[in-house]
């Protein structure tokens, strides 16, 4: 083995020690780690080819400059991956410097290149209304899709965070002296939070799980617990193998089945699509005033250096504001007249 190789292999070991570190304890995506990974080793290709076998150690600034900037560019990368290169290169250098492996940050002055920020295209509480009045609750495929969209509609979680629900992480807490129902939803990074579940919501989701149909399902996992949302096919895995972790709902169908109502409500194509949803509640919660901090705890959003912020946001408080912006609360669905009865009777 020559040095230059030897070299090589130092440097993609101290770049997988950089990426353990912030899985660990940063709690970064695989997907961020992925594309960190596949970046930095285009960065180290380009630095021996292109300035006579540079290691990553010895990079300078205007090396970085042009890898990040012109380079990148030529080979067709757009703006916003490059924002992720810099942000990989800002990373990691950084890091040597912390764990004293380099004595300067070549990185320290980079800059992220400008990205037109778009504004998010989101639903509209009248083509919620006829999405959600779309799934037939008659059926108990009709109410598991009604419960979902419920969800997505009325707290704002990604397609990620709902498939992987168990029914464990529901849960009911006192507010006013009523119990509500709340969820714990783990979504990117494995960051967790707790979302208050809307009455509309909560009803639908009641109709499901107290269906006849889920009854004979075996959803449970090794752990004892049950998978929320369930399939009702799936081609690929054999009939006796089919339960369990096998059950779940994919984020793919998911979208399917969202896609699929859309058509059938006669919903634009660009605004099938659970981003859609998220970004109806966001311009729902601050036309209602909320706060910043309280979309950003909504929302998962929070970046971990102000988590700690957001933790301390009362959950009463938060169940006043999805209380009142809500979607959910200003259209028509499948259990409104039930919700309006029973908070007459002040059972909600």
């Amino acid at each position: 083995m020559n040095k230059n190789t030897e070299q090589a292999d130092d440097e993609l070991l101290l770049i997988e020690s950089w990426l353990t570190f912030l899985s660990v304890n940063r709690g970064h995506a695989v997907s961020t780690i992925n594309k960190y990974r596949g970046y930095l080793k285009q960065l180290q290709r380009y630095l021996v080819e292109k300035h006579d076998n540079t290691r990553l150690l010895q990079a300078r600034q205007s090396m970085l400059e042009d890898f990040t900037g012109l380079f990148l560019h030529k080979k067709g990368v757009a703006p916003k991956s490059r924002h992720v290169v810099v942000a990989a290169c800002k990373g990691f250098f950084q890091w040597l410097v912390d764990q004293e492996l380099a004595v300067s940050n070549p990185s320290h002055s980079l800059q992220y290149p400008n990205v037109g920020r778009k504004l998010p295209k989101q639903l509209g509480l009248s083509n919620a209304e006829r999405l959600l009045m779309q799934p037939d609750i008659d059926t108990f495929k009709g109410v598991r899709d009604a419960a979902m969209l419920s969800l997505l509609i009325g707290c704002g979680m990604r397609v990620s965070g709902l498939v992987n629900l168990n029914q464990e992480d529901l849960f009911w807490f006192d507010y006013k002296g009523q119990q509500r129902l709340a969820v714990l939803v783990t979504e990117k990074g494995g960051h967790e939070r707790e979302l208050t579940i809307p009455h509309e919501a909560m009803l639908l989701l009641q109709a499901y799980l107290g269906h006849e149909e889920l009854k004979d399902i075996d959803r449970t996992l090794p752990d004892g617990s049950q998978v929320l949302f369930v399939s009702t096919r799936n081609r690929r895995v054999p009939l006796h193998e089919y339960r369990g972790e096998y059950r779940r709902l994919t984020t793919k169908s998911v979208w399917s089945m969202m896609q699929g109502y859309g058509i059938a409500a006669g919903l634009p194509e660009e605004l099938c699509h659970p981003h859609a949803i998220r970004h109806m509640l966001g311009a729902e919660m601050m036309e209602e005033d909320a706060s910043t901090l309280q979309v950003q705890a909504v929302f998962g959003h929070a970046d971990p250096k102000t988590s700690e912020i957001y933790a301390r946001i009362a959950r009463g408080k938060l169940t006043e504001v999805i209380d009142k912006a809500n979607p959910l609360r200003k259209i028509n669905t499948p259990v409104s007249p039930l919700v309006k009865e029973m908070k007459k009777r002040g059972a909600l």
